[in-house]
């Protein structure tokens, strides 16, 4: 089999050298473990600054060490008695096309439901990150107006579809006419392409009482935006800053803080695994609107094997994905 792992740590976007690709023998299960075939891996933004040697909410991935990935796959081998031969399963598992797992941190997806790819999305951690963002953090109420930047991408995109059906108001940020086009197709009140518009002066004309609660994926100077077009008691969600990821040199802060002064407003950063008690009923909600048709699902799938992960992470960079990137590997 072959995996991925750290060969050595990038500085700005990852290339070739990032990664070394590995041929090792299949493992086989010993008591209390299993074996799972890995059929579709994650691509997240994340996944960058897991490469760093800095302190963070996970330790970095070390040298020679297997990629950290989301993954789903099927059990072909179990010793455990938890999971079953043919289970479908999603975890963390790594960039590997056989994992070998006690479990931990592992569950059975079904995909009658939905496919694997959705279970890396909207029924992932992306969505996961979506739900409890807006209604953990963001507390968002009906009525009220709610903008995500990066709203095309995987937790974005889910983002505006719950806080439109919770009866909100939403704006999305995406580069460029297509995917701008595609959130209005998905129930978005509006988009703004910030490639080819001040997101600032839009933001105004489309909400020009202020803004309640921001979604921010993308930090640096939307979110700068965001800050000049707040209402009072507005909630500033921290998921990501995808913006600044690659940069080499540390990237300035936000310029208009004040504004959560003038306006009394909340910034609060988060992580998906602060809110384990709440996962079950968020998935048991989104996979009712998936049902229902108030949330679509979308991925962009690139078809290969795990030695194409490195040049497919970086169209996240790139912008060339819509919804969430998966790399299907069988």
């Amino acid at each position: 089999m072959k995996r991925i792992t750290l060969a050595q740590r990038p500085t700005g976007l990852p290339d070739d050298d990032t990664w070394a690709v590995e041929e090792v023998e299949v493992p086989t299960a010993g008591d209390g473990e299993f074996v799972v075939k890995v059929d579709h891996i994650s691509l997240d933004p994340a996944m960058r600054g897991w490469l760093n040697d800095v302190r963070s909410y996970l330790p970095p991935v070390k040298i020679g060490e297997v990629m950290r990935a989301g993954v789903t796959g099927t059990v072909t081998e179990s010793r455990h008695p938890g999971f079953a031969v043919g289970d479908a399963v999603t975890g963390t598992l790594g960039v590997t096309e056989y994992a070998l797992t006690d479990g931990t941190g592992v569950r059975r997806i079904d995909t009658s439901v939905a496919g694997p790819a959705t279970w890396l999305g909207a029924l992932g951690m992306p969505g996961l990150t979506a739900y409890h963002g807006l209604y953990e953090v963001g507390e968002m109420k009906p009525g009220e107006t709610v903008v995500i930047s990066a709203a095309a991408g995987a937790v974005g995109s889910v983002a505006g579809q719950l806080a439109k059906a919770k009866g909100c108001t939403v704006i999305g940020i995406a580069g460029g006419p297509e995917k701008c086009a595609w959130l209005e197709e998905i129930g978005f009140d509006a988009a703004i392409d910030y490639k080819n518009e001040d997101v600032l002066t839009r933001l105004r004309e489309l909400a020009p009482q202020g803004l309640d609660v921001y979604f921010d994926n993308v930090g640096g100077e939307i979110l700068d935006a965001a800050l000049a077009n707040l209402r009072r008691s507005a909630r500033i969600v921290i998921c990501g800053a995808i913006s600044t990821y690659n940069d080499e040199q540390l990237a300035p802060g936000p310029s208009r803080y004040m504004a959560l002064l003038v306006f009394r407003a909340r910034m609060q950063g988060f992580l998906v695994f602060d809110y384990p008690d709440k996962d079950e009923a968020a998935l048991t909600d989104m996979a009712g609107l998936i049902r229902s048709g108030r949330l679509v699902a979308r991925e962009t799938v690139v078809e290969g094997g795990v030695e194409d992960f490195g040049r497919t992470l970086l169209g996240l960079f790139e912008g060339r994905n819509t919804g969430k990137l998966v790399l299907k590997i069988a």
